[in-house]
């Protein structure tokens, strides 16, 4: 039997998180293998610290390696005081990238591709010099520890019966709720005043095929400016002693209200104000 159907059966036999600690590793391996069959995550049965979320994520995160693949990066969700108002917690939330997670520019997708699946205009960039961006004081500094930024639409899912009831702590166990992304083309950075200001003054946007607007935000909605949420991973992750490596590649967060897909949808994203005004497309089936 393989560890991952040993993972299933376990989901079958534990319907529920028992009790508000830190998880098991058997409890652990519950979650993700209802991650990974796309199966609602149960909610636990008492009030869950925000310790014992990160506590179980960090279990959880190594059962999914196993079904995802290696680790590409990190994503940092919670950014802006909406969507931390949605899910009851004021401050962000580091989750991983793994490499089977992301698509190219263009990709056909199932609007079913979990189990309560959302997109949102994202930024991915990647990480150059691991320590200058965890030392960084300014998006200018940071700008300077990146390689490139690439248009990035990501995909998560909320996972549980009722994200109504998603709070901080459950969605940290949920690895913040890390299924997909579609990734553009990668844009060098030139680390330039200009550049970083462009980031915090661009407006991205969300259309349908026919041009319609699903919505759009500015960057600044980000942490201020994209690239400060950059240095927010690099710092949690050189705090939790698991420091960022040179080519990681990290998603900045959320310029957009979460959308659910359709069937027969097509959606683009740009980001007029970059150099270029890059975007990136995908489309459901």
């Amino acid at each position: 039997m393989t560890r991952l159907a040993a993972f299933t059966l376990v989901a079958l036999a534990l319907p529920s998180i028992t009790h508000a600690i830190c998880p098991t590793d058997l409890e652990a391996a519950a979650v993700a293998a209802a991650i990974v069959a796309r199966q609602p995550v149960p909610l636990p049965a008492g009030e869950m610290s925000m310790a014992d979320g990160l506590c179980g994520q960090g279990k959880v995160v190594r059962f999914l390696g196993q079904a995802f693949g290696p680790v590409v990066g990190y994503k940092v969700g919670l950014t802006n005081p909406a969507v931390q108002k949605r899910f009851k917690h004021d401050a962000p939330l580091r989750g991983t990238l793994f490499a089977s997670m992301l698509v190219q520019d263009g990709a056909e997708l199932s609007a079913a591709f979990g189990t309560r699946p959302v997109m949102e205009a994202d930024l991915l960039v990647e990480v150059g010099d691991p320590v200058a961006l965890a030392w960084a004081q300014t998006p200018v500094e940071a700008l300077k520890a990146l390689r490139t930024y690439t248009p990035f639409i990501e995909l998560p899912d909320l996972m549980v019966d009722d994200p109504a009831k998603l709070g901080g702590p459950m969605l940290a166990m949920i690895n913040v709720g890390a299924r997909a992304g579609v990734v553009g083309r990668a844009v060098p950075v030139k680390a330039t005043p200009g550049l970083a200001e462009a980031f915090a003054a661009m407006t991205v946007t969300m259309s349908d095929d026919g041009g319609a607007v699903l919505d759009s935000g500015k960057g600044s909605a980000t942490l201020g400016n994209p690239l400060n949420a950059a240095i927010w991973l690099a710092r949690d992750l050189a705090a939790a002693g698991t420091p960022l490596q040179r080519g990681d590649r990290l998603s900045l967060g959320s310029f957009t209200k979460l959308v659910p897909p359709k069937p027969g949808l097509s959606v683009r994203v740009t980001y007029e104000g970059l150099p270029g005004n890059p975007s990136v497309g995908v489309r459901f089936r």
